[in-house]
């Protein structure tokens, strides 16, 4: 997926660990899907293997589409993780309600043109959301970003220069 790709190549070019994987089912990944139940424990051991390996370092969770439903959910309920990221989220067929009791910093991009998620719907739940949210509408992005992942790019940068590497000087 060149959304997911683009994510972790930014923030590895940031200087942040980046695990990149697939829910069970997905790709050569073993198991099935599960409705979000089950790739939420996938979540929790990617985040357990990344704790291991950096143990000190803040951890933040990205996601994308239905890894952005399941990645945000998991992040929101798990203290290790300090940021969310969510990249064009299904809002016109998941529930995004859980994120109201969510105080961790988040970034939201999403497409205006975006076939899952109408843009209305993304401002409406971004608006109502306690904490610090950030909402970046890429204008004539559709769901993959299409000819918009230096947007995408750049948008993340953006976010991490003035908010996040902010917040730890």
């Amino acid at each position: 997926n060149k959304v997911v790709y683009q994510t972790a190549k930014t923030l590895d070019a940031l200087g942040i660990p980046v695990l990149r994987f697939n829910f069970r089912g997905a790709g050569l990944s073993s198991g099935v899907h599960d409705r979000g139940r089950g790739e939420q424990d996938d979540v929790r051991a990617a985040l357990d293997f990344l704790k291991a390996e950096f143990p000190g370092v803040p951890l933040l969770l990205a996601g994308f589409s239905f890894g952005a439903w399941v990645g945000l959910r998991a992040g929101c309920q798990d203290s290790r993780v300090s940021h969310l990221i969510g990249l064009g989220i299904p809002v016109n067929d998941s529930d995004f309600s859980f994120l109201w009791g969510c105080n961790k910093a988040k970034l939201f991009v999403h497409g205006s043109n975006d076939e899952y998620g109408a843009i209305e719907k993304v401002k409406t739940l971004v608006a109502s959301l306690r904490g610090d949210n950030h909402l970046v509408v890429v204008e004539g992005a559709d769901h993959f970003f299409v000819g918009k992942l230096d947007q995408l790019d750049g948008a993340i940068n953006a976010w991490f220069t003035d908010h996040v590497f902010r917040l730890r000087h």
